[in-house]
């Protein structure tokens, strides 16, 4: 039985973990052009990560999945994932990223005990990957999947983030892509964190109901029964073993059932993605830094801060100032 269990009787058995606020992108859903990112001493260095993870594990955490910014720009997380990969009574143990660096790193990263992928794709075209991400290119993250693919992970997801007039009219080939590639893919809606300028999310605004009515001109969705300890809901289609998923935080609440929690790379504990109830995790642990339990200790008291849930609304006010690159993607 898990000793993290909020004011509401929801046991937390899932953390996701920022381990850097940078990226190598500048998606315009995500964060601003021009970006000012931590300064090394307030991010939290691999050994207090490692340190975390294990007090989270230790507390009955099942999952936990390394989030950024983007992941792999963080110098030594062949390391920390190779930490976190050896930690007994961890049984998911997953990676959220832009695909750009998976090259490079997946077959390490795989041998490191990670086992599962989400890799970030909204867009099939090349000049419309451009204009997303500012930065990006799309046929690096495209060698990225199937270098990722051929590495052997147990499971690969694709996240798509659609805008309404921007990429709603490729709903139908991302999930082509997701059936040749023999992957899974989730469509998200847009969660209004931080003030960007490359769009409106008012008028961009694209919901899950709206999604899958696209989808399901081609392919019947059929529900799965199947347990998830994350937030999407998924359905399968009868000719191909990709999953489809949605995750709906404005059309679908999904709060009532949510059994996780967030560190941010400088070490706050959020309790919640659309509030800002936190907890200073890194200066506990700088001022007790072999003390364990003190951190076990306060991570548990933390929960009972734990809001009922979040209240995004989709009139393109922004509901929390902090970008998603500050929470962890």
């Amino acid at each position: 039985m898990t000793s993290l269990v909020d004011g509401f009787g929801r046991a937390i058995r899932y953390l996701r973990l920022s381990v850097t606020d940078r990226c190598d992108f500048r998606c315009v859903y995500c964060m601003a052009e021009q970006m000012t990112f931590l300064p090394r001493a307030r991010v939290l260095t691999l050994e207090e990560m490692a340190t975390l993870c294990r007090a989270f594990v230790e507390l009955g955490v099942e999952k936990i999945r390394l989030t950024g910014g983007e992941p792999l720009v963080r110098r030594g997380i062949g390391g920390l994932v190779h930490e976190i990969g050896a930690l007994p009574g961890l049984r998911d143990f997953a990676m959220t990223t832009n695909g750009a660096g998976l090259v490079k790193h997946a077959r390490a990263l795989r041998a490191g005990g990670l086992t599962r992928l989400n890799i970030s794709l909204d867009t099939l075209d090349p000049g419309r990957f451009r204009a997303l991400t500012r930065t990006g290119e799309l046929a690096r993250v495209l060698d990225g999947i199937r270098t990722a693919r051929d590495a052997g992970f147990e499971g690969i997801k694709l996240n798509a983030v659609i805008l309404k007039g921007r990429n709603d009219d490729e709903v139908l080939d991302l999930v082509a892509f997701a059936r040749a590639e023999k992957v899974d893919i989730s469509f998200i809606e847009e969660m209004p964190l931080g003030q960007v300028t490359g769009h409106d999310r008012a008028e961009t605004f694209c919901s899950s109901d709206a999604v899958r009515a696209t989808i399901e001109t081609r392919h019947a969705l059929v529900p799965t029964t199947e347990s998830t300890l994350g937030p999407s809901r998924y359905f399968r289609m009868l000719d191909s073993a990709s999953r489809i998923g949605f995750i709906s935080p404005h059309s679908h609440n999904f709060c009532d059932a949510c059994n996780r929690v967030r560190v941010t790379a400088e070490g706050r504990l959020l309790l919640c993605l659309g509030n800002e109830h936190s907890l200073d995790l890194r200066g506990l642990m700088r001022h007790h830094p072999s003390d364990r339990e003190r951190l076990k200790a306060a991570i548990v008291a933390a929960m009972t801060r734990k809001p009922e849930r979040h209240h995004f609304t989709t009139d393109g006010e922004v509901q929390v100032v902090r970008f998603m690159n500050m929470t962890g993607g």
